[in-house]
This record gives structure tokens, C-alpha cells and sequence, in this order.
């Protein structure tokens, strides 16, 4: 036996080749998008390349969050995530409700119906991303980092997507009433208290069933970083803290540079239809792609839409802090069982369903909505939770842990 050696693990070393291939795509995408659209795109780009580090190095995901709650009835992550609501909440109330006394009349916040719709699409994501492995940010930091069974998830989610542009116009029409904006009825007061009274009761809520569970709250949202701040801040290990505060900061920014909040999931539909498109399909039959914004979007090139540039920047913010983590494609190196890429793709297709009749994925209806003080948001959140403990009881039959 050695005996002198220490016991405290070694840091991964840096992987350079990721890290200037990162850092490289991250330029090439910056010049293409400046040649073909204007210059707030690169400053998305960047922002969504600052979302990608911040989800890798906080390891800031929702979908073990929510399955850790209802498999062991650990809260941390679930906290995190409303504290990320909190925090987002007090930037993004008082900035959308005073916005044209700021001279920001170019902004306005996630507004969606609430109806069959919402209800169905929302519970059809929850039960996706159990067995997808992640929801639509999760799926693209982690294809970012080099996980190849994530890449299953999201071209099956492509193809979910590209499905429910289809039946969208179909889902509309069952009964539903007009986006509720709880603002500009109850007033930027009333609402901010309101919905911080809500989230606090939530996370007062979780962490007592963690209390009662193991007598004690895991106090992992604050977690002291094992290397120093510096460190910490370049190669990960983030507190979840840091995370929440960079995730609600960014969104703050996209808000104020593309003039709405953030969002991940219509770009997957893009890119499935332009796919078709290119083999000669007419999309111009469906009528999704009829509207306006859709239309448009797909007529102009990707580099051109806000929602896939800021994707394109994700995945490569990702890949940069998984190689500065020394950790790109550590995910990767067991073999795929025949029933890990099943579920996969199960929870791919109807992640894409589900976020199209859903209006968005866990940031653009939940995060982005409900700090759009939408009343959509909240009820996504809540069809969409209880979606996913109908996934997560089907994960161990496709071999996945809890």
C-alpha cells in the first residue's frame, strides 16, 4: 500500500483540444451570424454561449431535480429552481410592468393561452424528459458535452417537434381562454408579492419533505466550492447559487437585447422543417408555418432567428466548459443498453409533441413564463410535474436509475 499518497482527487486536466475547438466554433458562428443578420444576434449568441457554461458548471438541470424530489425526497435541486423563479421574478417584474416608463416599448414577456392544449402538451414533456434524460436546455448541454445518447434525444425531439407543428392549429381549436398576464391585472406590487409568496411556500413545502424524510435539508444551493473562487468559476463545480443567479441574469439580458425572454424549443421545429423543406416538402400546407413569426422563420436562415442562434451558442458554451471541466464525453464511455436509446427516443418525440402543444419546455413556458408573471407558466409547471412522475415510475423498466 502506497499509504503517503493524498486522498483528495485529483482535478481532471483541462482538454485543450475541446477547448480551442469550442472556442473556435464559437468565432466561426460569430462571424456567420454577423454576415447575415444584425449585430444583436451576436450578442445572443454570446449570451446563449454564457447559458451553456453556466447549466455545465452548475450542473443546473430540472429534470433530476423533480425526480429526486419524488424518488428519495431529496429537495436541493428543486430549490435551486425556485430560487432561480425568485430571483427572476424580481429582475423581470418590475422591468416588464414599467417598461414603457423605462423607454423599453421593443420588449414584452412570455404570454401563452390556457386551455386542452397547454394541460396535455405539459404532461406529455414532464413524462418525456424521465425518460429522455433531460429537458430542451438539459438536452442541449449535455449534447454540448459530448453525450452521445443526448444526441438521440434531440433529433427524436426534432421530430416530436416538427409533429406538433402540425396538429398545433388541431389542439388550438379545443377549449382554452386568452394568455393571462396576472401584471397587468393585479398590478407590479401586488404580483411581485404574490408570486414570491407562492415560490417561498413551494420551497418551504419541498424542503419539509425533505426535513421529515432524513431529519436534515442537504444545504447543497449554498455548497462551498472545493477549489478556489477563480478556479471554480473557469473549471465548474458552481454552487447552485451561482447558477441560479447567471441563468435569471442571462434570461434578463435576452429579454432586453431580443425583446422577449428566453426560450429553447421552437428552433427544434425550425430546424425539423427546413429539413423537410429541403427534400420538398411544402411546409406552406401546414398551417403553423403559415403564421407570421413561423412563416418568417422560415423563410430567413437560422443564423437569422433568435431562438437557434442562442441554441447554436448553448451547445457550445457547453462543449467549452465540459473541456475546461476536463469532462467532454465522460457520459459517453459506457456502452448504450438496446433500452436506454428506446426510451430515448420515446422521450424525444414526445418532449417535441409536448413542447410545441405546451408553448415551450421548462424555460421558455416555465422559467420564461412565470417570470412574465403568465398564468400559463404555472399551470405547465404543474401538468408537467405530475407528467413526470408517470415517466419516472417507467424508468427502471428501460434499465434507467432514479
Amino acid at each position: 500500500m502506497a499509504g503517503t499518497a493524498s486522498t483528495v482527487p485529483e482535478a481532471p486536466r483541462i482538454d485543450r483540444f475541446i477547448v480551442i475547438t469550442a472556442v473556435a466554433g464559437l468565432s466561426v458562428m460569430a462571424g456567420l451570424v454577423a454576415l447575415e443578420a444584425p449585430t444583436d444576434r451576436v450578442w445572443l449568441l454570446l449570451i446563449g454561449a454564457g447559458l451553456g457554461i453556466a447549466l455545465y458548471h452548475a450542473a443546473f438541470g430540472f429534470t433530476a431535480g423533480w425526480r429526486t424530489l419524488v424518488t428519495n425526497q431529496r429537495s436541493g435541486g428543486m430549490r435551486a429552481q425556485m430560487l432561480l423563479l425568485a430571483i427572476a421574478t424580481v429582475l423581470f417584474v418590475p422591468v416588464l410592468g414599467f417598461a414603457e416608463s423605462f423607454g423599453l416599448t421593443h420588449i414584452s414577456g412570455t404570454l401563452a393561452p390556457v386551455g386542452v392544449s397547454l394541460v396535455i402538451g405539459s404532461f406529455l414533456f414532464g413524462f418525456g424528459m424521465q425518460l429522455g434524460g433531460g429537458c430542451g436546455s438539459g438536452t442541449l448541454f449535455t449534447v454540448g458535452a459530448g453525450n452521445v445518447r443526448m444526441v438521440v434525444t434531440l433529433v427524436t425531439f426534432i421530430g416530436g417537434s416538427v409533429v406538433g407543428t402540425m396538429h398545433l392549429p388541431w389542439w388550438l381549436e379545443q377549449p382554452g381562454i386568452d394568455p393571462i398576464n396576472l401584471t397587468a391585472h393585479l398590478g407590479v406590487v401586488t404580483t411581485l408579492f404574490l408570486q414570491l409568496s407562492a415560490i417561498g411556500l413551494l420551497a418551504w413545502g419541498f424542503g419539509w419533505l425533505e426535513r421529515r424524510r432524513h431529519g436534515t435539508i442537504d444545504p447543497v444551493i449554498f455548497a462551498r466550492p472545493e477549489r478556489s473562487m477563480g478556479a471554480t468559476l473557469v473549471r465548474g463545480g458552481w454552487p447552485l447559487l451561482w447558477g441560479a443567479i447567471a441563468l435569471a441574469v442571462l434570461n434578463l439580458a435576452t429579454l432586453l437585447v431580443a425583446g422577449y425572454p428566453w426560450g429553447i424549443t421552437f428552433a427544434f421545429g425550425l430546424w425539423g422543417a427546413k429539413m423537410l423543406q429541403a427534400i420538398g416538402v411544402d411546409m406552406a400546407q401546414w398551417s403553423f408555418w403559415t403564421w407570421d413569426y413561423p412563416a418568417l422563420a422560415l423563410q430567413d436562415s437560422v443564423l437569422v432567428n433568435v431562438v437557434s442562434v442562442m441554441d447554436f451558442g448553448l451547445i457550445l458554451g457547453a462543449m467549452l466548459a465540459a473541456g475546461l471541466a476536463g469532462r467532454f464525453n465522460r457520459a459517453s464511455r459506457k456502452p448504450l443498453p438496446a433500452r436506454s436509446l428506446l426510451a430515448a427516443v420515446i422521450g424525444g418525440l414526445s418532449m417535441g409533441y409536448g413542447a410545441r402543444l405546451g408553448f415551450g419546455c421548462n424555460i421558455g413556458a416555465m422559467f420564461s413564463g412565470i417570470a412574465s408573471t403568465s398564468l400559463h407558466g404555472w399551470i405547465w409547471f404543474v401538468c408537467a410535474f405530475g407528467g413526470s412522475a408517470v415517466g419516472i415510475r417507467l424508468r427502471p423498466w428501460f434499465g434507467l436509475g432514479q
